[in-house]
């Protein structure tokens, strides 16, 4: 197996937590049940032993011989489970193993350590998290924060990642701060209540009618969305843009963007991606679909035909 091994060690920069740990984990353990009950599946869980502490993983298809492999890492303030809403992940049309990172200083079952954002520390955890899976090389997929991820993997492991798919990433320009923007993301942020979540969803991560999730679904990712901003004390550095560190990356790497994200206005993250990126190999625009890319079906095909094509 191919190892890449950290030139230093990484470093914790903060430690974000739950306010009452046992009962806290207990509801997200739940919610996760309530989540396999609905989509009629049981995800695999692997814990790992990380720089940054315990690192949990859900897995899907994991234990068959599938000859590819995708790693998917989740946006702030989110689960990685987030993509398979409404067994979403069906929407690849391609059959591999598939691992869910719950990534470190996120509210879910990981250890709230994270490194300095602006360094490659992440893309190190990131590093070990493929050793502890024992996956030589994947294609691997990033929504928003998770672009960041993928990239600053890309950057010291390149050898370990086939390519990488950014969804709406978080790391090809600052955060919008525009009245209209910074007003939805912050709305449920101070006035945590499921109706100030639910109009964040509608204003800023979906696009109904094309972009949007059923009933259910809507519902289980409100009501994450309420307990991760009331009982998660979040210290996490929020993902900023790389600018000249991405002329270090060196894997094929696949732009998806929704052309109603409010985070991160689509027109400049492509700018910016075709002008630092040496290695980008397509970029796909998909209209009227929010920030939340990751559930969106065709956002999903086309990964899927991309790997089958491999």
């Amino acid at each position: 197996m191919v190892k890449s091994t950290p030139s230093a060690d990484i470093n914790v920069k903060s430690t974000s937590y739950f306010k009452d740990e046992e009962t806290d984990l207990n509801y997200f353990k739940n919610w996760v049940s309530q989540l396999e009950k609905t989509n009629a599946r049981t995800y695999e869980r692997y814990t790992l032993s990380t720089s940054l502490g315990k690192t949990n993983v859900w897995g899907l298809n994991t234990q068959q011989n599938h000859p590819d492999t995708l790693v998917i890492f989740p946006g702030a303030r989110t689960t990685s489970l987030i993509w398979d809403f409404d067994r979403g992940l069906d929407n690849l049309k391609h059959t591999m193993k598939i691992y869910l990172i719950e990534t470190n200083g996120l509210p879910n079952l990981s250890d709230g350590n994270t490194p300095e954002i602006h360094s490659l520390d992440y893309g190190w955890w990131a590093t070990e998290v493929l050793n502890g899976l024992h996956i030589d090389r994947a294609f691997v997929a990033g929504a928003s924060f998770g672009g960041l991820i993928c990239m600053k993997l890309g950057i010291v492991s390149p050898e370990r990642v086939n390519a990488a798919f950014l969804l709406n990433p978080g790391c090809l320009q600052p955060f919008s701060l525009k009245l209209k923007n910074l007003y939805y993301n912050l709305l449920p942020l101070l006035r945590p209540s499921e109706s100030n979540v639910l109009t964040f969803l509608e204003q800023a991560v979906f696009y109904k009618p094309n972009h949007r999730l059923s009933p259910t679904a809507e519902k289980m990712l409100v009501d994450y969305e309420v307990f991760a901003i009331t009982r998660y004390k979040d210290k996490t550095q929020k993902p900023y843009y790389m600018d000249r560190q991405l002329a270090d990356v060196t894997v094929d790497t696949y732009l998806l963007e929704g052309d109603k994200d409010l985070l991160f206005p689509h027109k400049k993250s492509i700018a910016n991606a075709k002008k630092h990126i040496k290695s980008l190999k397509e970029v796909v625009v998909f209209p009227d679909v929010g920030h939340g890319i990751e559930t969106y079906d065709k956002a999903l095909n086309f990964i899927g035909k991309i790997i089958l094509k491999s």
